[in-house]
């Protein structure tokens, strides 16, 4: 999809996800310091905006216009520095405490280079924290992209947190209305 599908889907409705951040985001930062926090792919920017309430200084970014103005509208985005742009070429001008990517899902290749890029936009003793939905999912779950080329495992987030100490990644299960989906989940530490 580009952003011109993604502006469609934005528009279609009032909320396109949930407005309460995402469980494991909540799980895998809680127990964090606030400090610099980049959340890319942002969409609506429910995770940024939970984000800003925990006291983090947050940059969320996304190609779809239509979702960061939504962002923008909601209460507390004032907190938020909102950006349009396609995190595939975006080079942000500093490092970060925590860089999130919740539920990105691009091709393979794409998603390797991104996720490697991510990975050095994390400060000393910053954190990496990625969502997605499992390669598994594809055949055992709900929900999610249905091409596995899009869908993570635990070989792909090794290899891009290869420069990081990886202090959580295993896949999870999330129950959902019309059953059970298979994600993953990776928090790593830059030493």
């Amino acid at each position: 999809m580009d952003a011109e599908e993604w502006d469609e889907r934005y528009a279609a409705s009032d909320m396109v996800w949930s407005a309460e951040p995402n469980h494991f985001v909540v799980t895998l930062v809680s127990d964090l310091k606030p400090g610099a926090a980049l959340d890319v792919a942002a969409g609506e920017g429910r995770n940024a905006l939970w984000l800003a309430e925990q006291g983090w200084q947050v940059t969320a970014v996304d190609f779809s216009s239509v979702a960061v103005e939504r962002g923008r509208a909601r209460p507390g985005a004032e907190a938020v520095d909102w950006q349009v742009a396609d995190i595939t070429t975006y080079a942000p001008d500093d490092h970060f405490d925590l860089v999130l990517l919740c539920y990105l899902h691009l091709p393979r290749a794409v998603m390797r280079t991104v996720l490697r890029r991510a990975s050095s936009w994390v400060a000393p003793g910053g954190r990496l924290v990625v969502v997605g939905h499992a390669l598994r999912n594809l055949t055992e779950g709900v929900g999610g992209p249905q091409e596995a080329d899009r869908l993570q495992d635990v070989e792909l987030l090794t290899e891009v947190s290869a420069d990081l100490v990886v202090e959580r990644l295993e896949e999870v299960e999330r129950d959902t209305p019309n059953g059970t989906a298979h994600d993953i989940v990776l928090r790593a530490v830059r030493r």
